[in-house]
This record gives C-alpha cells, sequence and structure tokens, in this order.
C-alpha cells in the first residue's frame, strides 16, 4: 500500500504522540497531534481551529462538543471532546498566552495572527514519526488515519466509520483503514471449526 499509512503499533502510537512532552517539549505540537488522533479532524480543519471552537468564554470552560463545518465536504461535522482532549486541551491553554476566542488554537510561531501551515504541521509530525522510527508513509493524514484504524480495532463497524469521516463511498474507508495481509491472515486463524 503506497501512500499514507496509520500507526497501528500501540507502543510506538505513545511514543509518536508524547515526542513533543519527553524530547522535545512544545505544548502547541503535542496538542495538535492529539487533538487531530482523537477528532480525525482533516489537518486543514484542525489548523483552521480558533479558540472560540473549544472554549465557551461564557461559561469559561472547554465546550462539550467541537462544530465546524469542513473545508473539504462542506459539510457539518460534530465531534465530542473526549478525555485525552480535554485534559491536552486544557493544560495547553493554561501554558498560552493567545486564548482570546478569535486566536487560532494553532498558531504560527513567526506570525502569531495566522494559523500554522500545513507545510509546518506536516514537518512537525515528520519529526515526531521519525524519531520513533517512522520514516516512511507517515503524514498529517496519518492522525486522521490512525484514529479509524484503532477505532475498527476496538469493534467500530466500518460503516460507522465511514460515517464518522463523511466519506462518499464505504471503499473509501476501507483504504483508510490499511487493512493489511497479516491482520487478514489473523481473522481465518482464529477461525477453527
Amino acid at each position: 500500500m503506497s501512500g499514507t499509512y496509520p500507526i497501528k503499533n500501540k507502543n510506538t502510537l505513545e511514543k509518536f504522540k508524547n515526542y513533543y512532552v519527553n524530547i522535545h517539549p512544545n505544548y502547541r505540537n503535542y496538542t495538535m497531534i492529539v487533538i487531530g488522533l482523537n477528532t480525525a479532524f482533516r489537518i486543514s480543519d484542525l489548523l483552521a481551529m480558533r479558540w472560540r471552537d473549544v472554549w465557551n468564554n461564557d461559561m469559561n470552560c472547554l465546550r462539550s462538543h467541537i462544530c465546524l463545518e469542513e473545508h473539504k465536504t462542506g459539510k457539518k461535522r460534530t465531534v465530542p471532546i473526549n478525555k485525552s482532549a480535554q485534559r491536552v486541551l486544557l493544560a495547553y491553554r493554561n501554558s498560552s498566552d493567545r486564548t482570546a476566542p478569535d486566536n487560532y488554537l494553532f498558531p504560527s510561531m513567526r506570525n502569531k495572527a495566522l494559523p500554522l501551515s500545513r507545510y509546518q504541521a506536516y514537518r512537525i509530525i515528520k519529526t515526531a514519526a521519525s524519531a520513533c522510527g517512522l520514516y516512511e508513509h507517515i503524514s498529517c493524514h496519518s492522525l486522521r488515519k490512525t484514529f479509524g484504524y484503532h477505532a475498527w480495532k476496538q469493534g467500530t463497524p466500518p460503516a460507522m466509520l465511514m460515517e464518522l469521516y463523511n466519506h462518499s463511498s464505504y471503499g473509501i474507508t476501507k483504504r483508510y483503514l490499511g487493512i493489511e495481509q497479516d491482520e487478514k491472515d489473523s481473522v481465518y486463524m482464529k477461525i477453527d471449526l
């Protein structure tokens, strides 16, 4: 399979996820990776997020859901903020001085009025991936694919993943899961009739 892969190994995923905490501390980068892994937003939607998308200023608390219109599809998508995302967003908010509602959640270092660029997000992800021994086929889209792969391994039906991703066909979702021969073999090996 060419293209982008999900990160399948849980230990490698933990190392990748925590690279910007343990090896090269940068809470913006860490938060971007964790939110990407836990929401499966496309990188363009992730980078366009502002603090108002995750923080309710009137109530002075995190929102329960992130509601966005997807740039690619134009469809509205509502994603709950799970415990991992909550923990990271709260810590990131406490460490940041740029949390006004209109500020980008992941600002550029050069110009804080702009979001992080797609290229810079790619470099951030590739750096963490390389440090974990993942040299090929890891990109921004790997965050989205990793979400789907692990949801599928935990028993989420592919039809539900298709709905969560807003995919137009089941075939697209199947490719996202990155099912390889060893996983197919394991299905046969578990059956002992």
